[in-house]
């Protein structure tokens, strides 16, 4: 995890330097070298337990009672998911359903802004590939144990495309954090797309203005973008840039 990550993990979780020394064991001197970027020498041991800290998480909005669902299991499949009323918006990550809530406005504009630039781009260039937004069932692991709803997902290998869902990883995903889902998106979603074949993963933190951006295939650390920028889309080669100046017009148009 590079500096800039584990800032912006910092700023998330609201620890001050005092707090990472106090939960890392590092010296407070020491932390704030690190984030100052005066450490010029750095202590392997100091930089792993400093991530451990920011890293760990519990993911919230996990449903651990019975009341609306029934019955009470260890895990989850998919056929407990299709049992569930019709409005009753839950997503199923390794046997464990996870409470969602209505998006805001602010979250809706900016996937239609972002799944519009896709469309745009695709529609041009006569490609194969596809853009899909929420609400869509990803069945991500091909198992009876998954089933995970993106905000912004494009596929290009159309056999994964059926009638009740998406059937394996998409390509490219992106995810618009919100209060009740930013840590669900950043530790379980981040290592679970990772693992599924996703090539590339995008967060977007309207709150902060930052777009944290994955590229499994090549970087092992994520890029960090502002809303102003234009954000290249690495699965097309780059050629594709998002522009946020956009995105950031169409939250200030709604007062957010």
């Amino acid at each position: 995890m590079n500096i800039v990550l584990m800032e912006y993990y910092r700023e998330l979780k609201g620890y001050t330097y005092e707090k990472l020394s106090e939960l890392s064991g590092i010296p407070i001197e020491t932390v704030q070298k690190i984030f100052k970027g005066e450490a010029f020498s750095l202590d392997c041991e100091a930089l792993q337990a400093l991530e451990k800290v920011l890293k760990t998480e519990h993911y919230g909005n996990e449903v651990r009672k019975t009341g609306a669902y029934g019955v009470k299991k260890k895990d989850y499949t998919l056929e407990d998911y299709y049992a569930l009323p019709e409005d009753q918006r839950v997503e199923l990550i390794d046997g464990k359903f996870y409470e969602m809530k209505a998006p805001t406005t602010g979250h809706q504009a900016v996937s239609m802004e972002i799944s519009m630039q896709i469309f745009h781009y695709i529609s041009r260039k006569k490609g194969q590939c596809r853009v899909l937004f929420a609400p869509v069932d990803v069945q991500l692991d091909c198992d009876d144990q998954t089933m995970v709803q993106p905000d912004v997902l494009i596929i290009c290998d159309k056999d994964k495309i059926i009638r009740r869902c998406i059937m394996g990883a998409p390509d490219f995903i992106i995810e618009i954090l919100s209060e009740s889902t930013q840590k669900k998106d950043i530790y379980l979603k981040l290592h679970k797309y990772e693992a599924a074949g996703v090539r590339e993963y995008w967060m977007v933190d309207t709150d902060r203005r930052k777009v944290i951006v994955y590229f499994f295939e090549k970087d092992a650390y994520p890029a960090i973008y502002g809303m102003k920028d234009k954000i290249p889309v690495e699965i097309f080669g780059g050629e594709l840039e998002i522009d946020f100046a956009l995105v950031e017009d169409t939250l200030t148009d709604i007062g957010q």
